[in-house]
Formats: C-alpha cells, sequence, structure tokens
C-alpha cells in the first residue's frame, strides 16, 4: 500500500503534466499501469485538476453567459466524476481491508481513506498554485510576501495530513479504528430526487 509521500508523488505528476499544455481540454495520458493505485490517484487529481481551471474561467467578469452555463454544467458532471473516483479508491481500500476484523472498541474514523486523499489531491493544487504566485513578476512585494505567508500553511498542512494518512491506514490495518462507506446520495443529479426535473414530468 502507497504512503502519503507516494500519493502526493502521484498528485504532483499529474498537476506537472497537465500545466505542460495548461488547458482544460488536454486529454489525459495516464502512464499508470491500468491495473495500478496510482493509475486511480492520477485520475483522480487529473479531473481535480480541470476542475480547478473550469473555476477559474467561470469567473471571467466577461464570460458569455451562453457559455458560462455551458461551464457549469462542465463543472457539475466533473463533480460526479470525482465523486465517483472517490468511491472508485475507497474499493480499493475495502479490498486492502476485507481481511482485518476491527479490534473490539475500536473507534470508526468519519472520513475515509479515499476522501482524506481527495482533499490531499486539493491540497497539493493550492501548493501548486500559491507557489506560482509567489513567483509572479508583475505583482506588488506585499501580495508575495502574503502569498509565501499562506504557501508556509499550505506547507505545514501538508505534513500534518500526511500524518493523518499514514497513520489512519496503520490503525486500520491493525483493526484500531474502522471506517464504513456510505455510497453518494446526491439529489441534483437524480432526476427521481430532484423537484425541478421531476415536477417537469407532470
Amino acid at each position: 500500500m502507497l504512503s502519503a509521500i507516494q500519493c502526493y508523488n502521484v498528485f504532483e505528476q499529474s498537476i506537472q503534466d497537465y500545466h505542460v499544455h495548461d488547458h482544460v481540454d488536454t486529454p489525459i495520458k495516464n502512464n499508470y499501469p491500468s491495473e495500478s493505485f496510482e493509475f486511480l490517484l492520477y485520475a483522480k487529481n487529473w479531473i481535480d485538476t480541470v476542475q480547478w481551471h473550469l473555476e477559474d474561467i467561470i469567473r471571467l467578469p466577461e464570460i458569455n453567459p451562453a457559455e458560462g452555463i455551458q461551464l457549469k454544467r462542465r463543472i457539475d458532471k466533473s463533480n460526479q466524476d470525482r465523486t465517483d473516483m472517490v468511491e472508485k479508491v475507497d474499493d480499493y481500500f475495502l479490498d486492502q481491508f476485507k481481511n482485518v476484523v476491527p479490534k473490539p472498541g475500536a473507534r470508526i474514523n468519519s472520513e475515509t481513506p479515499a476522501w482524506l486523499l481527495d482533499r490531499m489531491s486539493i491540497l497539493m493544487l493550492k501548493i501548486y498554485h500559491m507557489k506560482e504566485q509567489t513567483e509572479r513578476k508583475d505583482a506588488s512585494a506585499e501580495h508575495i510576501a502574503k502569498c509565501q505567508a499562506k504557501l508556509s500553511i499550505l506547507l505545514e498542512q501538508k505534513t500534518d495530513m500526511q500524518l493523518a494518512f499514514d497513520e489512519l491506514i496503520e490503525d486500520i490495518g491493525q483493526g484500531n479504528r474502522r471506517f464504513k462507506v456510505y455510497r453518494q446520495m446526491k439529489m441534483y443529479n437524480d432526476a427521481s430526487l430532484n423537484p425541478m426535473l421531476y415536477g417537469q414530468k407532470k
């Protein structure tokens, strides 16, 4: 099983690869073996990275309203893809720990390993783009200093989340902690649950 540092490395590779072309329509080129855990992590972060830039684009003040609606729907689909991918990562962990019997009194973790990795993936994007801000030549010294301070906090958070992930995996493996996977129950994407959608059928 991968350590937090190894997971961070996969996320970082995805982010670096995206920024070679730095365009939201760049096709993914996942070079990890398709059956590997790294393949899942790379695909997960690629979704996050593309969505990060879609969120930037949709905030352009002069964006055409029709284009804005198209982007919003693309972001909605990306959110669904992101959640689907997290569940695939959770499936991996469920399989890895299927023979572990939690000890009596083992504490339950509210966050699954996959959702912790989701936060770690986003964190790597924050670090990449905050570092970018500290290197701007067109920004004021005050802006650079503020971004440098924020970057320091993000790097501290990276270290803390690294420890949290590794400890969580160790504790689950030893039966000291357990987790449960609750499958997504999004309502707005479901035509039978969203009143704006099922109401149109009346």
